[in-house]
């Protein structure tokens, strides 16, 4: 990769400063949710305008499909077993793994923090901060938890006359002017309201569209639930998950039409009209994200009308994905199904970054901090494990240049709720195969994508494919030996 590589114009003798960057990150949305990328089913006209106005990877995953050690893999550019972020629920982020935010303030960047952040546990009180260089700071991991204490969005609402604990029991949802993902646009726009003469850099991190899935009352009827198109499910689906038997799975094993949605932390009384099947989950899903879309919009028209957008790289992304059904599974857990790994991945720069353009590449999370990075101007470290994209970005569509295969991790990501078991799989992918391990089970799964892109069939234990396991099994044990920690520097030969 290049190191160091500037993107600053010379104007005569003098030269531009750096580009402001904006990141916009959203909780549990999967790669299919954006209309310009192919949902004719779903409105976002404001991300269909960053598709266009710049470049989509369209096969984009995950390091892991839960937050926490996805969040360690793209904020360090280290898979998170390598930083030693296996799970939710840690009790801290390492402190000598600088993340991308440090590196930017370190550079003279004003940095700040809209939303969640979750480097580390958030369950009922103010995560542990890492040292994340952020000046700007508005925390608030989500609107079910934390009513009081350390969260920000909590206070804003008593701010504005409303009560949030009984925002949360009311089934009509939240007024969209109070709704969480609001909150997090309003301290965006709080912080770009106060930007002198230096660069900055700004990530906004959107709790939704996570579960419960929760969207304003006046967006819960944009979308009919019996117009939703259907999930990737058979009847044989069924019986593929029961020959996982323990491995996690927060809801799992069920026919999409009655998927037992079942009751969590802060979901109001009435939820989904008390409907239980996928039809209606997808049209609150879609809500959320319809909403977080003009949410989006008001920050880049913030942008425009300041003046700032064509200094500025807007980078849009989600952690992981959410299985909405597909396979008769809801929520998250110890699969690596492409609707929970594979994620929307667009990047925005006019002038510098390719125009609608859409990369077939295989991209990793990981990628994001070189990327950033290079596009600033600043030193990549050598230790970072992503690669950069900025020369795909920069309208040189070679994939060959970026990688061959992408992995993601589940090292004990959540505890399981029914038996405690360790739970321990991985995933890799090349251009063509999936190869899943769950490892120490003697279970596995292997898709041909080419032939099979939904991951109907499962041919782990198909006799004409064993060769084939075998030779994916040796690189994905090369691939996951070369990502481990390998301790201090040397520094001597003895």
């Amino acid at each position: 990769m290049a190191i160091g590589k500037s993107y600053a114009v010379t104007q005569g003798s003098r030269t531009a400063r750096r580009p402001n960057v904006l990141w916009l990150c959203t909780d549990q949305q999967r790669y299919d949710t954006i209309a310009a990328l192919g949902n004719g089913h779903i409105a976002t006209p404001n991300l269909d305008r960053l598709v266009r106005g710049g470049t989509a990877f369209t096969r984009a995953y995950c390091q892991s499909p839960i937050c926490t050690p996805s969040r360690a893999s793209f904020m360090s550019g280290l898979y998170a077993s390598t930083v030693h972020v296996n799970y939710n629920g840690n009790d801290r982020f390492p402190e000598d793994v600088p993340v991308v935010s440090r590196l930017f303030a370190d550079a003279g960047y004003r940095c700040g923090l809209a939303g969640k952040l979750h480097l580390a546990s958030a369950e009922h009180q103010v995560e542990k901060r890492a040292d994340d260089g952020y000046s700007f700071w508005r925390y608030s991991h989500s609107p079910h938890w934390g009513v009081t204490g350390g969260n920000d969005y909590a206070r804003w609402v008593a701010d504005q006359g409303e009560d949030l604990a009984a925002l949360l029991q009311d089934a009509r949802g939240f007024p969209s002017r109070v709704h969480h993902s609001t909150w997090c646009t309003e301290m965006a726009l709080e912080f770009l309201a106060g930007q002198g003469g230096e660069p900055w850099f700004l990530t906004v991190n959107y709790f939704y569209p996570h579960p419960p899935f929760n969207p304003p009352r006046d967006y819960r009827g944009r979308y009919d639930p019996d117009a939703m198109p259907a999930p990737l499910f058979r009847e044989a689906d069924l019986e593929q998950q029961a020959t996982l038997g323990e491995v996690s799975f927060q809801r799992g094993a069920r026919h999409p039409s009655a998927l037992d949605i079942g009751t969590r932390k802060g979901m109001p009384p009435g939820y989904l009209g008390g409907r239980q099947d996928a039809g209606a989950a997808k049209a609150y899903y879609y809500a959320l994200i319809t909403h977080l879309d003009e949410q989006i919009g008001r920050l880049l028209g913030h942008l425009a009308q300041s003046g700032q957008l064509d200094d500025t790289i807007v980078l849009f992304m989600s952690d992981h994905g959410e299985m909405l059904g597909d396979h008769g599974l809801l929520y998250k857990g110890c699969r690596f199904y492409d609707g929970l790994v594979r994620i929307p991945l667009i990047w925005s720069w006019p002038g510098r970054i390719r125009r609608d353009q859409r990369s077939p590449a295989l991209a990793e999370l990981t990628d994001i901090a070189p990327t950033l990075l290079e596009l600033a101007g600043l030193p990549i470290p050598g230790h970072l494990q992503g690669r950069s994209l900025a020369h795909i970005l920069g309208g040189n569509p070679d994939p060959a240049r970026l990688r061959r295969f992408v992995r993601s991790e589940y090292f004990n990501a959540q505890q399981d709720p029914r038996t405690g078991a360790d739970q321990m799989a991985t995933m890799y992918r090349d251009e063509r195969y999936k190869l899943v391990v769950y490892h120490g089970r003697g279970l596995g799964e292997l898709y041909d994508l080419q032939q099979d892109p939904g991951e109907f069939h499962n041919l782990w234990s198909s006799n004409a494919h064993a060769a084939l396991r075998h030779d994916l099994m040796a690189r994905s044990f090369d691939a996951t030996v070369m990502a481990q920690d390998w301790g201090s520097p040397r520094v001597a030969a003895h």
